[in-house]
């Protein structure tokens, strides 16, 4: 059985200097004091011309970089280890249709970056990228829209057809990443219909259903039904979500029901609950695991071995993010198993929202933090006995 303590392999692609770099902010991080004061100030900080600190340090851990190309050491890195890239153009909150084209242009472009580099097995992109906020929300609310917005949804489709369709010239999977509940079913909508065009022989795009909607199991197994009736392969990239206290509070603030699950336990049950059904139905569907997640991560593992699926059978990958959970990834990719980590990548200013939703991340997620800095220091301990 794999260890997911084996602190040796977790952090055996880090120098001494860099595993004290990510202890000290794991430390930080692991305050909502000063996580909250960060969040704040980051802008700021920017402004004051401060981008050095902030890039040799939370956008250095987190980050691939700036552009593709300074994507190319953790690229490396990562495969020197047995571990892919998925490329990931973290600019969002646009408002203006050029950056919209922009988007979707830098997007297609990692497409191509991955056609030629086999170390990055998948690509991913955020509709919020590509369409306005409001427009997406009408759409999801099936609202009519004017006609200057149907024109407007038209060029969304566009956008999102066109990076799904040179996915597919590619032969280049690629995710859809899931967002807010209340603009989630006109991305459903972008992801089933391009899924209906890109995977008649195999899985190219990717759905993401986030398992702390109460609704999202039903969906997984509805969209399953769907793909089989019209005759494609699903997509499923799982994850638990990443919004929890945005819904709630919206769910407040409008008096509705909550879709969040009111405990940790209902969303844990829901999740794995998704894998055995994904891996049940593997021969039609291929599954990426996103999960931080020690134990249904084990869960996977032995679902894969009750269903005599090999670790490398490429239908089924594990993903963590960058900078986070190395020792389920490195430990997973030592053992031969399909791993792949988020690698972002933009101009730090404009991934600065996805660097301050990491850092909340830690702080949210109970014993995230205090994991991490049990690792590093229990590998800290273990190189000095080493001397």
């Amino acid at each position: 059985m794999i260890s997911f303590d084996n602190t040796e392999n977790a952090f055996k692609g880090k120098t001494n200097a860099e595993l004290r770099r990510s202890y000290w902010l794991f430390k930080l991080i692991g305050s909502p004091f000063l996580v909250k004061i960060g969040a704040e100030l980051g802008p700021v900080a920017l402004n004051l011309g401060l981008k050095g600190i902030l890039k040799s340090t939370i956008f250095k851990q987190f980050v691939g970089g700036e552009t593709i190309h300074d994507c190319s050491a953790a690229i490396k890195l990562l495969a020197d280890h047995k571990v892919g890239t998925i490329l990931d153009y973290s600019v969002e909150g646009k408002e203006s249709e050029t950056d919209f084209d922009t988007c979707r242009d830098e997007t297609i472009a990692t497409i191509h970056k991955a056609k030629t580099d086999k170390n990055i097995p998948f690509c991913v992109f955020k509709v919020t990228g590509l369409a306005h906020l409001q427009l997406l929300q009408k759409v999801s609310s099936n609202e009519v829209l004017a006609p200057a917005e149907k024109e407007q949804w038209d060029r969304v489709k566009n956008r999102v057809s066109k990076i799904c369709q040179t996915a597919y010239e590619n032969d280049q999977p690629i995710f859809i990443d899931a967002e807010e509940s209340w603009i989630q079913p006109a991305i459903d909508e972008l992801a089933n219909t391009n899924m209906a065009l890109c995977n008649k022989t195999k899985v190219i795009v990717y759905n993401t259903f986030q398992l702390y909607r109460t609704d999202r199991l039903e969906y997984l197994r509805s969209s399953f039904q769907n793909a089989i009736s019209q005759s494609y392969y699903l997509g499923a990239k799982l994850v638990r979500g990443a919004y929890m206290e945005k819904e709630r509070e919206r769910a407040d603030e409008l008096n509705y029901p909550s879709p969040i699950h009111t405990n940790k336990e209902g969303t844990d049950r829901d999740y794995d609950l998704a894998l055995k059904f994904c891996v049940e139905n593997i021969n039609n569907m291929a599954l990426c695991a996103g999960s931080h997640n020690e134990s249904s991560s084990l869960h996977l593992l032995e679902l894969m071995k009750q269903h005599n699926l090999s670790a490398s059978d490429p239908r089924i990958y594990f993903s963590q993010l960058l900078g986070m959970s190395d020792h389920i990834s490195f430990n997973l990719s030592t053992n031969g198993y399909c791993v792949a980590k988020y690698v972002p990548y933009g101009p730090i200013h404009e991934v600065l929202p996805y660097l301050i939703r990491r850092a909340q991340e830690n702080t949210s997620v109970e014993g995230q933090t205090g994991r991490e800095l049990n690792l590093i220091m229990k590998e800290k301990q273990r190189r000095r006995a080493l001397k």
